[in-house]
């Protein structure tokens, strides 16, 4: 499956953003809502609506700083949604008099308007029913139920896919199903031909309201919804789509990403930005029915205008003066910062104007002629438009989110047609526009879908430890999405968890920079500096995050990293202890502290790997780490056990594979030892450790020249480390190269003196006894 392409943030797309985030900021998922938001803010990052629901959505998950951090930017870039914001990112630090002086600001400008996606909201009394099931299969993850966690996350994504937390609490426990199992593939959107005896059906158009409320007869759409309130978002027309094909999310197509944008404009106040257009206006409702009286307290059809109006109208559409100074009023005004109140209003002077003067020219001949070129080729997008007649009824427009979606057809009162089926040469601009806009509506729809599936696919794949198919699906994504945070978080780890600590440590840099604020993954990122040896930078990280958040686990994991780093364990495991009580929930601090005592005391380690995987069962660590312990107190059979259960949930880990090979050679099986320690080299090649490993186990099993190609390479990329040499120089002795052997064996006195002894040793024998203890670690 693959994204539609489209411009970014078409207004059917910014709407459908607008819907999603929103229900999921009402139904308290503020996780799923800063993952949409932030696709949202990828995709036009001047573009002021997307910045505050991502500051919003962050600001209600508790993420202070990051909101802040979205909003604080230099004076002329920042609206008055801005400022609302930040004043509550101000009040929720207890910097009062910052967040009085902010809202002061906001009142001395003459054109202020309440921003609708920075204030708060509630759409629904109580949640949906996806929403609880998703909250109920967080508790029970967190309680340690992972079957009834699954079977809620399972449910919740049942009612409705773009629950992003439901499918990551799958993937959390290991049971995320395939991805065409949740998001079954959807056909590409095809513009609806002209009617012969179909009746025409309303526009479909998902608001905030009802979002998660499936309607399997939604016409492609997942989600019906109800008419809309005036404090819901309301839906933008959208350009035509431009040429070209459409069959790539990673198409690096220039229609992709147009030169210019034409929904930015330069702001002109301090004011709401005007592209984001979100109220109605309260008194004057978007209909045509105020031309001709008082419009009837029904649901209004999506299909074209009545007959009443379509019979007022005899003149031609570019004869209007109305709609010639609509038209031109519209190829020349580009939304941009400005929001004032009268944006609302001139809507719906457009719509009327456009439904009065749009249907008059139905009895040309050549109409039919026309709409069998529309259909073969799709309209282009301009800057300048034809103020034709034939151009005006190309361009006539409905605003789709006026009406309330209803799956019955359009009853007889409200719609257009007659008795009579039309043929094709009665299909009116009217009608071509809502075909068009139902082309479009559904096209924005599936773009978002097709892209929740590209990134649940990378997610089950690092679920799953699949570094290189995790990385494989990033590459896919459209450069937009690639270059966010939650992208460069997902390649941090999936580097690290291949070891590619040089292209990991890359990634987090540029998260870093990207998100300078961020607490999220910043634990792997210091356990990542303290594989890398990188003290000063690890102690500025720790600083860093201790001042952002104090009340943060990941900021005491680092800073016990950094003691680790320096050798004073006693100050880490306080450190590591610190971060369980702020969430007891972290395995991975548990982890850590098993670690650190594992040199000392045994027992103590030990408990802290059992507690790790009572707060996380999948916590491969914890079980490399228990098996560690096993195999040190010469329990071989448990230390094999507990190997092999890390090796299941980490496959790819050579490491890991390495360590089962040493149990399974430690018991007596030297070829099912040499098998796996194959295996692992065959995953990393470049991986001394196993290496060095399988070259031990072939000389026990006298296979010296075997074992002679394994050091070779590992003397050419460590060519200090005296252990290697000295193996070397005992394999070339085994083989009757004696001065060979002399020669490395000098070289390792010089490296290493103090193995001067076993060095004397291997002088004196010539012969490999075959139980030499294998290196642990």
């Amino acid at each position: 499956m693959q994204p539609e392409q489209l411009p970014p943030l078409s207004p059917f797309l910014r709407q459908r953003f607008q819907s999603i985030i929103w229900s999921c900021l009402d139904a308290d998922l503020t996780k799923s809502a800063i993952f949409h938001a932030e696709r949202y803010y990828a995709m036009d990052r001047t573009n002021h609506d997307a910045r505050h629901l991502y500051a919003t959505a962050f600001l209600r998950e508790g993420q202070i700083y990051s909101a802040m951090y979205l909003v604080n930017g230099p004076l002329d870039e920042q609206c008055t949604g801005c400022l609302e914001i930040k004043a509550k990112c101000c009040t929720a630090l207890g910097r009062h008099r910052q967040a009085r002086e902010v809202l002061e600001s906001t009142l001395r400008d003459s054109n202020y308007v309440s921003a609708a996606s920075s204030s708060s909201r509630i759409s629904h009394p109580f949640p949906e029913e996806a929403a609880l099931r998703c909250r109920s299969g967080t508790t029970a993850l967190k309680g340690n139920l992972p079957e009834k966690a699954s079977s809620s996350f399972r449910d919740a994504l049942a009612l409705n896919p773009y629950v992003w937390e439901a499918f990551e609490g799958l993937c959390a426990l290991g049971t995320a199903p395939d991805v065409d199992e949740v998001f079954p593939p959807r056909p590409t959107p095809v513009k609806r031909a002209p009617p012969e005896d179909i009746p025409i059906k309303s526009a479909p158009v998902a608001t905030g309201a009802g979002f998660f409320t499936p309607d399997a007869g939604n016409g492609g759409n997942l989600f019906r919804t109800r008419k809309p309130e005036m404090n819901h978002p309301q839906p933008f027309r959208m350009a035509p789509p431009p040429p070209g094909p459409r069959d790539s999310i990673a198409t690096n197509d220039s229609s992709f990403y147009p030169p210019d944008n034409s929904f930015q404009i330069h702001r002109t106040s301090r004011s709401q930005p005007s592209n984001t257009n979100l109220l109605a206006n309260p008194t004057r409702p978007l209909s045509s029915a105020d031309e001709a009286g008082p419009a009837p307290k029904k649901l209004r059809s999506t299909t074209s205008q009545p007959e009443v109006l379509r019979a007022k109208t005899s003149k031609s559409s570019s004869d209007d003066p109305l709609k010639k100074s609509t038209t031109s009023s519209r190829a020349n005004v580009v939304p941009g910062k400005s929001n004032a109140p009268s944006n609302a209003s001139n809507i719906a002077t457009r719509r009327s104007s456009r439904l009065i003067g749009g249907n008059t020219t139905t009895s040309k001949p050549t109409l039919a002629s026309k709409h069998s070129t529309r259909e073969r080729r799709p309209r282009q997008v301009t800057h300048t438009r034809n103020r034709s007649a034939e151009s005006d009824k190309d361009e006539g427009t409905f605003l789709a989110g006026e009406f309330a979606y209803s799956a019955s057809p359009p009853s007889a009162a409200l719609s257009p047609r007659s008795e009579v089926s039309p043929s094709p040469s009665t299909w009116t601009s009217a009608q071509e526009q809502l075909a068009q806009e139902e082309y479009e509506t559904e096209l924005a729809e599936h773009y978002i879908y097709e892209l929740v599936c590209r990134f649940a696919r990378a997610a089950r794949a690092m679920s799953l430890y699949d570094s290189a198919s995790c990385l494989e699906e990033l590459d896919l994504l459209p450069p937009v999405h690639q270059n966010s945070s939650f992208v460069f978080a997902m390649l941090g780890r999936a580097h690290y968890e291949k070891q590619d600590y040089n292209a990991a440590d890359r990634a987090f840099k540029t998260l870093r920079k990207e998100e300078p604020y961020r607490l999220w993954d910043m634990e792997v990122y210091s356990s990542l500096l303290w594989q890398l040896q990188r003290s000063v930078e690890l102690s500025f990280l720790a600083q860093e995050l201790l001042n952002i958040s104090p009340q943060s686990a990941q900021a005491w994991i680092t800073i016990g990293n950094l003691f680790s780093l320096q050798k004073e364990r006693q100050q880490a495991l306080t450190c590591f202890r610190r971060a369980v009580q702020l969430d007891p929930t972290c395995a991975y601090a548990y982890t850590l502290s098993g670690h650190e005592c594992i040199d000392e005391d045994l027992e103590k380690a030990i408990n802290f790997f059992q507690s790790a995987l009572r707060a996380d069962s999948r916590h491969y660590n914890a079980w490399y780490g228990l098996g560690t312990c096993y195999l040190r107190m010469s329990k071989i059979r448990l230390a094999e056990y507990h190997f092999r259960k890390a090796a299941q949930i980490h496959p790819k880990n050579a490491v890991l594979l390495g360590c089962v090979g040493m149990a399974v050679e430690r018991r007596g099986d030297r070829e099912g030892a040499l098998a796996l320690f194959n295996s692992a080299v065959k995953i990393s090649p470049d991986n001394a450790l196993v290496r060095y490993r399988r070259a031990k186990i072939s000389i026990a099993m006298r296979k010296y020249q075997s074992a002679v190609e394994d050091l070779e390479h590992l003397r050419n990329s460590t060519p200090d480390e005296s252990n290697v040499i000295f193996q070397l120089a005992k394999t070339y002795r085994l083989l009757g190269n004696v001065v060979k052997s002399q020669q490395l064996l000098a070289a390792a006195r010089d490296i290493a003196p103090k193995d001067l002894s076993k060095i004397k040793k291997l002088l004196n024998t010539a012969k490999d006894d075959g139980d030499e203890e294998m290196d642990e670690g």
